[in-house]
């Protein structure tokens, strides 16, 4: 393509944006809220999968060891129970590092410094590979013998996989349909910009116009009401997200809840909101455009 061509082109896209200003602050804006509202939702999915990683490092089930075993007999169990699927380790903590760990948890009580370890039992602190399975996990824990008792926040972590699984529902579903109206909206928006110049094409394809210098103006347009809106939805995604990141920070409620900094993401939200925009800008500009050029 010229380089003549593409400064034609480009000044064509750019007087046709404006010829409709209602109708291009109209397609942009449309553009903007699909892209936060996907934007929102993909970011709420990023960080549930994040929470659920660190809460899969974090987590362990505690696994009490049968008062009856011997120290030895207790040990033994270890190579069994991280045989187990899905353990990623399994830590065995004897009565007498239970009572020192009880005790540093309370530095403050001195009614719980001189506990007897006998009122402790040996345990196994183990950690899973997917909190998904835990269900399956633990149950394969109880059945070991020689295990009396666990202890495990299945609750919590099933609160977790289940927000994190309405999230990325959610987010596909909202994205597959908003991409769908972001396109209609910018095809209707060009539509109207062929239409009042469908005598215009006319002509131009009865002197011999080919459809690609036709449809060009039409696809710079499109490109750059998609790229508008996305770097406006991104600043407008940036200054939202910092907000409740910074919500979340001061509210004391909420203190288990880590939010990734947006400084970690914000290369794949702009590239991510880049490449939709413009895919959606161009998309509405290429089906406008299709049907006045079947002559």
């Amino acid at each position: 393509m010229a380089k003549h061509d593409f400064q034609y082109f480009f000044r064509e896209g750019l007087s046709n944006m404006f010829s409709h200003g209602f109708m291009t602050f109209a397609a942009i804006g449309i553009t903007v809220a699909c892209l936060l509202i996907m934007g929102t939702f993909t970011l709420v999915a990023v960080n549930a999968n994040e929470l659920l990683r660190d809460l899969e490092q974090e987590n362990e089930v505690l696994a009490y060891v049968d008062d009856s075993y011997t120290d030895q007999q207790a040990k033994a169990l270890q190579s069994e129970l991280e045989a187990i699927p899905n353990v990623a380790s399994a830590t065995f903590i004897s009565k007498e590092e239970a009572t020192e760990n009880f005790a540093a948890e309370y530095p403050d009580e001195a009614m719980l410094q001189d506990l007897d370890p006998e009122i402790f039992q040996d345990r196994y602190a183990i950690k899973v590979n997917d909190l998904t399975r835990l269900s399956q996990t633990t149950a394969r824990i109880a059945a070991t013998e020689g295990i009396t008792d666990i202890n495990a926040y299945e609750e919590i972590a099933g609160g977790f996989v289940t927000v994190r699984n309405v999230a990325t529902v959610v987010c596909v579903a909202l994205i597959a349909i908003l991409f769908v109206v972001s396109v209609f909206i910018i095809s209707n928006t060009i539509k109207l910009t062929t239409f009042d110049r469908r005598e215009e094409i006319a002509i131009m394809r009865m002197v011999g116009a080919t459809n690609g210098f036709i449809r060009w103006p039409f696809v710079y347009e499109g490109l750059m009401l998609g790229f508008l809106g996305a770097v406006i939805a991104f600043l407008l995604q940036w200054g939202l997200y910092e907000a409740v990141a910074r919500g979340v920070d001061t509210n004391d409620t909420l203190q288990l809840i880590q939010v990734i900094p947006f400084t970690q993401l914000w290369a794949p939200v702009a590239a991510t909101f880049v490449a939709a925009g413009v895919l959606i800008g161009v998309g509405g500009s290429l089906s406008a455009i299709r049907k006045f050029l079947q002559v």
